[in-house]
């Protein structure tokens, strides 16, 4: 059986009025998918998150294990996705997550096509699926551009809402709990999945169906369930539930530069708003047979704010729930003015395009500057230490990290422009700083490149490291846009083979 918003059922599924409809649309939608993911390609990666995921991969490739050789406060879907990548076709570029990532972007695109037109026909479903590629480009490119978590978010939550529409309760749990392995506030979808399930449930028990309507739950929960507890156990259950739920606690707060936090909240709300300038007046009249669209909006609103970073990335879980409210409103109107409406997304769109593709990088041109300065200073075996927020160092420059902890936001609770009393190492992960100066003392690396220049987490703030650079290493004097390097000094190896023995120095 077929359903359709909540108070309304539908007829039951029937032949579709037009027999080439998917084979029609389909190319149509990739097609347009792979205009809007042209500025992908114009840089090796966007962000310090694929960055993250890349050296990931490249450690979980050569026997590393999630959450103890390698830690992120992430779930592990989509590390594991990016090992299996580079295992198949290699970890020297990203093309093939970039190639995956418009796959994502399709995939949402058709499901939330199909949504449309289980609910309001062929004409929806094709608004639909036009509209999602278009407002999925309405953010800064670094946040749209990459293949990272909110990317692969989309379409499990769209499939969560398909499935969950249709009455299919396991299928939606399942679809839940990718979007909730790919990170924790894909989650958030379960609340509209849980709406359109009672309403289903409901209408079931009017029409003599309750038992039915009442095994939904208990399906949903073991499709939701059984992948997460599955996912624990392959990684370290212990670290799995330390990573992902319990351990960010100082991360998730808003204390530290709360200006600049709301500032980028607010830049990235108008961004969106502009992707949607062909909306607005539209948007206001979806309200009948809508409700599980604005809860699903609401509850991925309060993903948005979960954290209170509000990185532009985060806003892209919006998009699925506007573009089918979008078509909701757009619908009953004549088609020359759905066709105004999406001609208009489609020219700011090409703005965002525009921006993708002509905008310099300048933060992505400082690592790769830092990466050929550490190929020139060390040997492919060594390990060096990228003390800074740009873990792509690593994989672009092909070093191994010495510590598990790639950037110094996890020591230091450095992040998205937080500073002021909430940085230091007393802020850092609890745990971690022991962790961290044994990793050190164990394989020390080759070279130090301290990449702070002057944040709040620099080396001259945090004693322990302080410390360890003016007992073992020095600086060289040629530096990288005021990163340092830092190299063992002379007597440094000496120094830890007396302590070692228990010899006296210079014994």
């Amino acid at each position: 059986m077929r359903y359709g918003p909540p108070g309304r059922r539908t007829a039951p599924a029937a032949a579709p009025r037009t027999t080439g409809y998917w084979r029609r649309l389909l190319p149509a939608l990739a097609l347009l998918v792979l205009v809007t993911r042209i500025p992908s390609l114009r840089h090796p990666l966007w962000s310090p998150d694929e960055g993250y995921l890349a050296v990931q991969a490249r450690i979980l490739a050569d026997g590393g294990a999630l959450y103890e050789t390698v830690v992120d406060r992430k779930p592990p879907l989509l590390p594991w996705l990016y090992e299996t990548a580079f295992t198949l076709f290699g970890d020297e570029s990203l093309y093939a997550m970039k190639a995956l990532a418009v796959l994502a972007h399709l995939l949402t695109a058709v499901l939330l096509a199909a949504v449309a037109r289980d609910r309001w026909g062929d004409r929806a479903g094709r608004i639909a699926g036009v509209l999602h590629p278009l407002l999925a480009t309405g953010l800064n490119p670094e946040d749209t551009q990459a293949a990272t978590f909110e990317v692969f978010i989309l379409p499990f939550t769209a499939a969560a809402m398909w499935c969950a529409g249709r009455g299919r309760a396991g299928a939606a749990g399942l679809a839940v709990a990718g979007a909730l392995l790919t990170k924790q506030t894909g989650g958030a979808v379960l609340v509209p999945v849980l709406w359109l399930l009672r309403h289903s449930a409901a209408r079931g028990a009017r029409s003599g169906a309750g038992a039915a309507g009442r095994a939904g739950l208990p399906r949903l929960a073991a499709g939701l369930v059984l992948p997460v507890l599955g996912a624990a156990l392959l990684t370290d259950p212990a670290g799995f539930l330390f990573w992902t739920v319990t351990g960010s606690a100082a991360y998730a707060t808003f204390t530290g530069s709360e200006l600049h936090v709301l500032f980028r909240g607010l830049a990235n709300t108008a961004l969106l708003c502009l992707a949607c300038a062909g909306l607005p007046t539209s948007l206001v009249r979806a309200r009948r047979g809508t409700a599980d669209l604005w809860v699903w909006l609401a509850a991925s609103a309060v993903a948005v704010v979960a954290g209170f970073h509000f990185f532009g990335h985060y806003f892209l879980q919006l998009v699925p729930p506007l573009v089918l409210l979008a078509t909701a409103a757009l619908r009953p109107l004549h088609p020359e003015r759905v066709a105004s409406a999406l001609l208009t997304t489609g020219c700011v769109c090409v703005l965002f395009l525009a921006w993708g593709l002509l905008a310099p990088r300048p933060e992505l041109v400082h690592a790769q500057r830092l990466a050929d300065s550490v190929r020139a200073l060390t040997a492919p075996a060594d390990r060096i230490l990228v003390w800074g927020i740009h873990p792509e160092t690593y994989w672009l420059a092909d070093r191994t990290p010495a510590s598990r902890y790639l950037t110094a936001g996890l020591l230091t609770n450095y992040s998205g422009g937080r500073d002021g009393p909430g940085v230091g190492e007393k802020y850092g992960v609890a745990g971690a700083w022991p962790v961290f100066t044994a990793e050190l003392r164990a394989r020390p690396p080759a070279l130090i490149v301290d990449d702070s220049r002057g944040k709040p987490f620099a080396p001259d703030r945090l004693p322990t490291l302080r410390a360890l650079l003016a007992r073992h290493y020095e600086p060289l004097p040629a530096t990288v846009d005021g990163a340092v390097f830092y190299v063992r000094s002379p007597g440094s190896a000496r120094q830890e083979t007396d302590a070692l023995y228990g010899r006296p120095p210079g014994g």
